[in-house]
């Protein structure tokens, strides 16, 4: 399928999605789902990046537990069953995986070289998490829960990072925020916007908590920063 390549992992082999720039070769954007898999939202922001000039590419991150999970936002079933994936998913593993994907797509024909990955809530997360243990060019994460946990790692990031939180978040603690903050702001290359008044997944496509004002500033902020990273 021409939408799809195959990462062949260390650990074993799973699919990406990806989404190419009409002008090639193009960086790249390793996009990182939540916990929703790779359905509709993530395919959108992959089309949309690649409208912006890049080759978006979106794993698997579930394939070790259910390979092609592609769920709706507005099901409950569907968030209940994410849910669970969620849950049991290996954080470690999912680097891995990760950096896998980072090594198969630096090498592809339509690639410069030049990678930046993108996630949102468990990819957010995993995007921090990706940025402290792996080599890329630049990171931005949406809305990650658990970042705070994985703080002591922050003086590993050596890449730009560019961090969305929304101040009403309700995966994501005031404390645990400021938290987050006051470590990046150690880090020059850093940047963290906080929007007032938003939920979790402000910026999801059709999301219950989307917020169109919200959304467009985080995403103009996003476009100029892999503009500007990616060059």
């Amino acid at each position: 399928m021409k939408d799809r390549i195959t990462i062949e992992g260390r650990d074993g082999t799973f699919y990406a999605h990806i989404a190419r720039s009409k002008t090639l070769p193009a960086s790249a954007v390793v996009v990182l789902q939540e916990l929703f898999g790779v359905n509709a939202d993530i395919r959108k922001t992959c089309d949309e990046l690649a409208e912006q000039g890049f080759v978006a590419v979106a794993p698997d991150l579930f394939w070790r537990q259910e390979p092609g999970v592609d769920l709706s936002v507005t099901s409950e079933a569907d968030r209940q069953r994410g849910l669970r994936l969620y849950q049991a998913y290996d954080r470690d593993a999912g680097v891995r995986d990760i950096n896998d994907t980072l090594d198969t797509v630096a090498k592809l024909p339509e690639c410069t070289g030049k990678i930046a990955v993108q996630g949102y809530c468990l990819g957010a997360l995993m995007t921090f998490l990706t940025a402290v243990r792996c080599h890329v060019d630049a990171a931005v994460a949406y809305h990650g829960a658990d970042t705070e946990k994985y703080l002591g790692e922050v003086d590993n990031l050596s890449a730009p990072l560019l961090m969305h939180l929304g101040e009403e978040d309700e995966f994501i603690s005031k404390p645990a925020q400021a938290e987050i903050k006051t470590a990046l702001a150690r880090k020059s290359k850093a940047t963290v916007y906080s929007y007032p008044g938003q939920n979790h997944a402000f910026s999801r496509h059709n999301g219950a908590h989307y917020n169109a004002a919200a959304a467009t500033l985080a995403n103009g902020r996003t476009s100029e920063f892999l503009h500007q990273r990616l060059r």
